[in-house]
């Protein structure tokens, strides 16, 4: 299956008593003292692990994940999860209403239990050189040992549970990508899947994202693609700072093009930059490739080469939950830098070895923190029931199945509910969205895109969404429940007697295709929502220059932001400046700061920058005027002029 084709109880014998002279009952009970002083000093040497409030027990046994007595097999090591009985109490985190407010008492709630709990394991595993890592998003430990490890921690009454750390194949027959020319079929073409989900008419009322901050855990992404840097968090225009921005997962890889605790985003595979542009691409030159591109990006590696695995799913969800710096630790975490969604498009298995509730906690502390994570339901279709792995299987996710792009059909491969691996009969998918023969960025070089299928794909159209939704309508943010219920109840609800119900929701299409302009637009109680008529895309198009390029202090010049033809009613385009100049100390603007309107019947407008003459030994500085995106407008290829202002002599 893949997303991307994506010690035993010791016997106690009773004590015959024969009748002793007091000379040998003195002898004898001087060494039954001494010999249980002995084994009690061997007992506290060899097995610390054993919690001292109990002892070792048939049941322990129960403890221990199959994966794990079959990797422990004949002396051999293998990586586990050893899971605290003791979870932290996340439920006072619904009472706060603001999302940082929630991120702090998460983060700290989770962080103080496992401070609290996990020191003598971790000093038993320091003492015998027992490789292992700590986590507290779900309050656990990787460990590396043998079989006689895994007995003497499952042991211990404050572990519940000792879990495999399997390696997972995302992608076991590689990606099927079509690369395609780097420019889209047409100038000015939105890719077919966006326009499915009607996000460009969301677009057209003024929102694209702009304030929200969305997480890609994958295979990387290539930060420096043209439609995904101006859109990283990271990049501030000038100068790139990946410090809480990104984090890899991976520590133990061998011959990755990427290599190791990178510190930079980096892509192995290409996966991840293809659904991380999904999600907000666009390089403002018609390469139309995200659902909202006002939105900011940051990311985690959690495959290496696709390949996955418990431990590294729960390090990216860790670092999403509160950011560290590059080569920092968590305890630098900082949840006022979290984003705001996550885009999953990975899984993990039970049958290649992955329990269903490993992830759980991790899952359920994200949306504690109101962080909504949208999960890819899997490529395991058509038959049902075949939404098995995490994190799809879990209520806390909002889980995607995949249609035929332009189509109301599920994709063929798109796995089904209901989810019977845990026993829940919980339906799935929540909602679907395109997710065939998706154009959007690749990690060959920084102007690469390709085509690719899948779940995979179907997420990021729905972690999209949750940005455009946000951005339109903040007062629902970070109410995961009220989210999910606009989007899912403005879908375009297609009924499917398939596998159950035919609902909606059901267990094929969920609620049905996302429709994100309805959802923006939801007003009292949802109902179904048909089609709407679509909403035309404005096709003005502006581009900005500066005349002269170069002028000396005291002197003046002339930002011009021209259209590309007549407008018929005012258009406001707004700016942002930027370089090595400073507005109101090195120089002034002339009209409304930060925008400028072309009036109707026109094609142009000016500002006019004068310098300001100083004593001040500067060199030459520059003025960069940076067109944004807008209401009834799209930007033109020179969305940006720049200005050098030479020093006086």
């Amino acid at each position: 299956m893949s997303i991307g084709r994506a010690i035993p109880i010791p016997m106690i014998r009773k004590l015959n008593l024969v009748v002793m002279t007091p000379r040998w009952r003195r002898i004898f009970f001087s060494f039954l003292l001494t010999a249980a002083a002995l084994a009690g000093l061997a007992a506290i040497s060899s097995s610390r692990a054993t919690d001292q409030a109990g002892s070792p027990n048939q049941n322990d046994s129960a403890k221990i994940a199959p994966w794990v007595v079959e990797h422990t097999a004949n002396g051999h090591r293998a990586e586990f999860i050893v899971v605290f009985a003791d979870q932290a109490d996340l439920s006072g985190a619904a009472m706060l209403r603001a999302k940082i407010d929630k991120g702090r008492f998460v983060r700290d709630a989770l962080w103080n239990k496992a401070q609290a709990t996990q020191g003598p394991i971790l000093q038993w595993l320091r003492d015998r050189g027992i490789e292992h890592r700590s986590f507290y998003i779900v309050n656990a430990l990787w460990v590396k040992g043998d079989r006689a490890v895994a007995e003497a921690l499952a042991a211990r009454t404050d572990v519940a549970r000792v879990e495999g750390n399997p390696r997972i194949q995302n992608f076991p027959q590689g990606l099927a990508a079509v690369q395609v020319p780097s420019q889209p079929n047409a100038p000015d073409t939105v890719e077919p899947g966006i326009n499915y989900t009607h996000a460009p008419q969301v677009w057209a009322l003024g929102f694209f994202g702009q304030g929200i901050v969305v997480a890609g855990a994958d295979t990387g992404f290539r930060w420096t693609h043209n439609a995904i840097k101006p859109h990283y968090r990271g990049w501030d225009g000038v100068t790139a700072d990946h410090d809480y921005n990104w984090h890899d997962s991976i520590h133990d890889s061998s011959g990755n093009p990427c290599g190791n605790d990178s510190p930079f985003p980096c892509d192995d595979a290409g996966h991840g930059t293809h659904t991380i542009g999904i999600a907000i691409g666009d390089d403002g030159a018609g390469n139309q490739i995200g659902m909202a591109p006002g939105a900011q990006c940051i990311g985690c590696r959690n495959m290496d080469l696709g390949v996955g695995t418990p431990a590294r799913y729960i390090e990216c969800m860790e670092f999403f939950l509160a950011p560290y710096p590059v080569g920092g630790d968590p305890s630098q975490g900082d949840p006022t830098k979290a984003p705001d969604l996550t885009t999953n498009s990975w899984i993990c298995p039970t049958d290649e070895g992955c329990s269903p509730n490993t992830l759980q906690s991790a899952v359920e502390g994200q949306r504690a923190a109101g962080i909504e994570m949208v999960a890819g339901a899997g490529n395991s279709g058509s038959d049902c029931s075949t939404v098995t792995a995490p994190p799809a299987i879990y209520d806390a996710s909002y889980t995607v199945g995949a249609l035929n792009t332009g189509h109301d059909l599920i994709a063929s491969f798109s796995s089904r509910g209901p989810v019977t691996v845990d026993g829940s009969n919980r339906l799935k998918p929540d909602i679907t969205a395109p997710g065939t023969n998706n154009r959007s960025s690749y990690n060959t070089s920084d102007n690469s895109y390709a085509i690719l299928s899948g779940t995979s794909m179907a997420t990021p159209h729905i972690a999209g969404s949750v940005a455009l939704l946000w951005s339109a309508r903040p007062e629902v943010r970070p109410d995961l429940d009220a989210t999910e219920a606009m989007l899912n109840n403005a879908a375009v609800h297609i009924n499917s007697s398939e596998c159950g119900n035919p609902g909606p929701p059901n267990n094929v299409y969920g609620w049905g295709r996302v429709d994100v302009f309805a959802a923006v637009n939801t007003i009292g109680t949802p109902t179904p929502t048909p089609t709407p008529t679509p909403t035309p895309v404005p096709s003005i198009r502006v581009n900005v220059s500066v005349n002269p390029t170069e002028i000396s202090e005291g002197q003046t010049a002339t930002y011009t932001v021209t259209a590309s033809s007549t407008v018929t009613r005012r258009i406001t385009v707004g700016y942002a400046m930027s370089g090595t100049a400073t507005n109101g100390t090195d120089y002034t603007l002339s009209g409304t700061l930060n925008q400028v309107t072309i009036p109707a019947g026109q094609s142009s407008a000016a500002v006019t920058l004068t310098s300001q003459l100083d004593q001040v030994t500067e060199g030459t500085e520059t003025a960069i005027m940076t067109l944004q995106r807008g209401r009834g407008y799209k930007l033109g290829r020179n969305k940006e002029a720049t200005l050098s202002i030479i020093e006086s002599r």
